[in-house]
């Protein structure tokens, strides 16, 4: 049986993978999934992870484009905004969680249109 700590590595990854093809449903779930012990124990991560599942639930809205994506998707990544300062070099996986910042951050670059008070160049 595998520990918390490795089903959120291995979570992390899969979810790295999943946003690099564009794949942000299955990377929220894959995420979400590791996300509930954290959260159930109350774990110092828990809220990063939230931002991170979020991020990917935001650019899925985007990637419908459904009436209104733009607006669902700065309402959800408001989470991500929140949290993302805990991505620091002190945290568990701490090299995971930034290369999955750095993917939301790039995304958002990527989608400018949506997030231009979000993105700083």
């Amino acid at each position: 049986m595998l520990t918390m700590n490795e089903d959120l590595e291995g979570a992390l990854k899969t979810y790295l993978q999943l946003l690099e093809e564009e794949e942000y449903f299955e990377a929220h779930e894959v995420l979400e999934e590791a996300w509930h012990p954290l959260r159930l124990n109350n774990h110092p991560l828990k809220n990063l992870a939230k931002g991170l599942i979020n991020g990917a639930i935001t650019f899925e809205h985007i990637k419908r484009k459904r009436d209104n994506a733009g607006i669902k998707a700065k309402r959800v990544i408001a989470s991500y905004e929140r949290h993302k300062y805990l991505c620091t070099d002190e945290i568990e996986y701490a090299e995971a969680f930034k290369k999955a910042c750095e993917k939301i951050e790039a995304l958002k670059i990527k989608h400018a249109e949506v997030f231009d008070v979000l993105v700083s160049r």
